[in-house]
């Protein structure tokens, strides 16, 4: 099987590109001659495209990935900019996108299944956030991370929830107040990405990765990242209450049962998703 990491678009291409691979659903992320900017559309088009896979049980992993040159320069400056002739000055217009967008996002971490980004060039400012909040990402050696709104007298400050959630404080703040690009393996080492691979193989070693989660009970998994992402924002000592009551409630679920059996019979096992 042979996963190419980019199609040609044509004029008339829609600006997101969906296609499944086994039980992987692939979403292209396809403006490329606007750097894959988020625009009200493209914000819009991915959250549905979420929604319609949380409840698709064929589905069983999502990866995230981009034509041409950069991954994503974040928000549309130019979309944002035109509603400065508004009455308000776009100040409604500004929070209706941000909140859009902010849903977006959370889509991506609160769906019950994996989402793998797959990252060949530039991840800017909301594009970095997107990176940052799916669960595991494949960077080519040739991607760059930056949060370079400060340079433009916009801070990152919704990427900036993603992003601190992924690294330490003093990086992420460094990325903040500096904007300055950081390359794929230093992204590496602080915690933003899982993998840097070849220029050009991040779509198949995305799709790799997804598919290894794949193989795993889909309730396990559901049950798993609902609660990862609950306790850490938690206490020490209320997240240990927490994950031991999912612990208990997993090991009454029917793939635990079938899921230890296997081990302890030294055999594959049977998943039921239940």
């Amino acid at each position: 099987m042979s996963v190419q990491a980019a199609r040609a678009p044509s004029p008339h291409s829609p600006i997101l590109l969906r296609e499944t691979i086994g039980s992987i659903a692939i979403i292209t992320l396809n403006r490329p001659a606007a750097r894959n900017s988020l625009s009200e559309a493209m914000i819009a088009g991915l959250h549905a495209e979420l929604n319609e896979i949380r409840d698709d049980k064929e589905i069983r992993g999502v990866v995230i990935a981009a034509n041409g040159p950069a991954f994503s320069a974040g928000h549309d400056m130019k979309e944002l900019t035109a509603r400065r002739t508004d009455p308000d000055r776009g100040r409604a217009y500004f929070a209706h996108l941000m909140n859009a967008c902010s849903a977006m996002m959370q889509a991506v971490v609160q769906l019950p299944k994996p989402v793998v980004a797959a990252v060949q060039g530039m991840a800017t400012a909301a594009g970095c956030q997107l990176v940052a909040s799916c669960d595991l990402a494949v960077a080519s050696e040739e991607a760059r991370f930056a949060t370079p709104g400060v340079d433009i007298g916009l801070f990152c400050s919704t990427p900036m929830v993603a992003l601190s959630r992924n690294v330490p404080r003093k990086q992420a703040m460094e990325m903040l107040l500096t904007g300055e690009p950081v390359t794929a393996e230093r992204a590496r080492e602080i915690g933003l990405v899982n993998r840097v691979v070849p220029a050009g193989t991040e779509l198949p070693a995305a799709l790799e990765l997804a598919q290894k989660v794949a193989l795993k009970s889909a309730y396990t998994v559901k049950l798993g990242k609902e609660a990862f992402y609950r306790q850490i924002e938690m206490s020490l000592e209320d997240a240990y209450r927490y994950a031991a009551e999912v612990m208990t409630e997993n090991m009454m679920a029917r793939d635990a049962e079938e899921g230890i059996g296997a081990f302890i019979e030294k055999r594959e096992p049977k998943w039921e998703d239940k």
